[in-house]
């Protein structure tokens, strides 16, 4: 599977998911490795398996084993931490004052350039829905350099691929 393919299985009442997802495949706002990694992350982050294969496809091959490793990573950090900062955002009172307690190495050290890291983060975070995180994502991406057309691109990567995973889940993908 490939881009052309996720196109090709959305249904037509999803067009504009079609055009957006093409033209963001050829968007030079962001480098080759962070529109893959985002891309990647993304999908991984919408949970399903037929655009997550497509896109790892897509892109996997046109990046290092590392940055795909990172990609991979960002979404499963975030899994895990947009759930616990959602939390402590949303309800506030002394759990925001509390340590986490929980392992997350992979964000000092992701074994590609940090803001890269950092850009896949605040995708899969819009994603969740986790505002804390994504203050957090901005604040240092825009520290480390990063544009807000940068930012807004990867937050629109990641709610298009969101837009076509919850598309798919609705109809049947022809073999």
């Amino acid at each position: 599977m490939s881009i052309d393919s996720l196109k090709a299985a959305l249904p037509d009442y999803a067009k504009d998911l079609k055009l957006n997802l093409g033209a963001l495949a050829n968007d030079f706002v962001l480098t080759p490795q962070q529109l893959g990694g985002t891309f990647i992350a993304s999908a991984i982050a919408s949970r399903n398996p037929a655009v997550t294969h497509a896109l790892v496809a897509e892109y996997g091959p046109k990046m290092t084993p590392e940055a795909l490793q990172a990609a991979r990573s960002a979404a499963a950090i975030m899994g895990m931490n947009n759930v616990y900062y959602r939390f402590v955002h949303l309800v506030g009172g002394d759990y925001g004052k509390m340590p986490a307690r929980l392992r997350m190495n992979v964000i000092a050290n992701p074994g590609v350039d940090k803001a890269d890291f950092e850009l896949w983060a605040m995708a899969v975070s819009a994603i969740n829905g986790c505002g804390l995180c994504m203050e957090s994502h901005e604040r240092q991406l825009r520290e480390a350099g990063i544009t807000t057309e940068q930012i807004q691109a990867a937050v629109r990567v990641a709610a298009t691929v969101h837009g076509v995973a919850v598309t798919l889940d609705g109809v049947e993908i022809p073999a």
